[in-house]
C-alpha cells in the first residue's frame, strides 16, 4: 500500500482521482494529515465511513513514534529519538530561542561523510530518509507545540546526514512545509547545511529559493580541511567557495560558513588570516562553533580567550563573525553530537 504521509496536494490529488473520487477529497485528507495530525483514516470524521474504509484499504499513514526524550537543564532544548516503521531511528531537536522555536531535522539515518569532529558519522549511514520521514520529525514537534499554542518558526536541516546526497526528498520537504496547508513556513526561515557537495549547491541555486545556505567549512585551506573532512578530497575548498558565491549571487542570500574551533589546531591567528583572505568581499558571515565534547574524538575546546581573539580578528577585518550560542550540550543535542542510537545497537 502507498504511504500518503509526505505527499503534497498535487500528488495526493492524483492518487485520489485514480480512485474515481472527486478532487476536493484530497484537500480534506491533506488537512487531516498536516493540520489536524490524523494518524488514521478513522479520525477523518467529515468523510463517510465507507470512504474511510476504502482509503484504509488503499493507503497507509506512516508517521514516527517517540522512543526517547531528553530535556536540557535550562529547559531550552529538547532532543527526541524518533523511530520509523522499519526500526530505524533518528534524533530531532527543538530549540526554544528568543526569536521563536527552531527545530533541527535529520535528512539521513546516520551519516557517511566521515568528518573527524562529528558524532553523527561514528556508526555510518543506514539510509536516506523519505520526504515523509523528514516531515514526520517536524510534525511530531509541531503537534507537541500545539498543546501550548506555539508553532515552529525556523527549520534547520542540520541533523544527521548530508542533505545534498538526499536532494530530491529534502527539496520536496522544503516545498511541502512552505505550503499553507502544511506548516506555512517562509523559505527564509529554512536553513540547509552541507559539507560542501558542489553539484548539490549549484542545483539548489538553480531552484532560486530564498533558503539560507550554511556550509561546513571548518578550515581555510585544503590541507587542514581534508584532515577534518574527507569530502574535501572530492570537492576542494576553491570549488566549494565558488559554488557558494554563485548561490549568494543567484539568490541574494547571505551564506553562513560554519567553523568549528579546535584548540591549537584551526584556531590560530594563521588560520584567521587565511580565512579573511578566503572569504574577502563575500556576502557571508562566519558562525564560530567551539567544539563540543565528543568522547570518541580527541579534540579539545579552545579557551574563551582564544575563541574571542579569533572572532575579534575576523570582525576587525570586515568579516562578520559570531560565536554560536550553546544549546543542549548536556543532552548531547548540540552541533556535532546528534547520534543515531539505533545504529549503535
Amino acid at each position: 500500500m502507498t504511504n500518503i504521509f509526505g505527499l503534497n496536494l498535487t500528488e495526493l490529488t492524483s492518487l485520489i482521482t485514480d480512485l474515481n473520487l472527486p478532487k476536493f477529497r484530497a484537500k480534506q485528507i491533506i488537512e487531516w494529515l498536516y493540520q489536524k495530525h490524523a494518524t488514521s483514516f478513522d479520525e477523518m470524521t467529515n468523510l463517510s465511513k465507507d470512504l474511510r474504509e476504502k482509503l484504509a484499504q488503499e493507503f497507509t499513514i506512516e508517521r514516527a513514534k517517540s522512543c526517547d526524550r531528553l530535556d536540557s537543564s535550562d529547559g531550552k532544548t529538547t532532543k527526541f529519538l524518533l523511530e520509523f516503521g522499519d526500526g530505524i531511528g533518528v534524533e530531532t531537536v527543538l530549540m526554544r530561542q528568543p526569536y521563536g522555536n527552531s527545530i533541527c531535522v535529520s535528512s539521513q539515518a546516520g551519516c557517511n561523510m566521515g568528518c573527524s569532529f562529528c558524532a553523527s558519522t561514528l556508526h555510518g549511514m543506514a539510509r536516506n530518509l523519505s520526504t515523509g520521514e523528514i516531515l514526520a520529525q517536524a510534525m511530531f514537534i509541531q503537534e507537541l507545540l500545539n498543546q501550548t499554542g506555539e508553532q515552529i518558526n525556523n527549520i534547520v536541516i542540520m541533523g544527521s546526514g548530508e542533505p545534498m546526497l538526499n536532494y530530491d526528498n529534502v527539496l520536496n520537504f522544503i516545498r511541502l512545509v512552505h505550503e499553507p496547508y502544511c506548516l506555512n513556513l517562509g523559505y527564509r526561515n529554512i536553513t540547509i547545511s552541507t559539507s560542501g557537495i558542489v553539484p548539490g549547491i549549484n542545483k539548489l541555486a538553480q531552484e532560486n529559493l530564498p533558503i539560507t545556505l550554511s556550509i561546513s567549512l571548518h578550515a581555510p585551506n585544503n590541507e587542514l580541511r581534508t584532515e577534518l573532512m574527507p569530502i574535501n578530497k572530492r570537492y576542494p575548498i576553491e570549488e566549494v567557495i565558488k559554488a557558494a558565491v554563485n548561490y549568494a549571487n543567484t539568490t541574494k542570500r547571505r551564506i553562513t560558513y560554519e567553523y568549528i574551533l579546535i584548540d591549537k589546531y584551526n584556531d590560530n591567528m594563521t588560520e584567521a588570516v587565511e580565512l579573511c583572505k578566503l572569504l574577502k568581499n563575500q556576502l557571508a558571515n562566519v558562525n564560530l562553533i567551539p567544539i563540543n565534547p565528543v568522547k570518541e574524538r580527541n579534540y579539545n575546546r579552545p579557551s574563551l580567550a582564544r575563541i574571542k581573539a579569533f572572532a575579534k580578528y575576523l570582525n576587525d577585518h570586515h568579516l562578520t563573525a559570531t560565536i554560536r550560542q550553546e544549546m543542549g550540550t548536556d543532552i548531547q543535542a548540540a552541533c556535532g553530537q546528534l547520534r543515531n542510537k539505533h545504529l549503535a545497537k
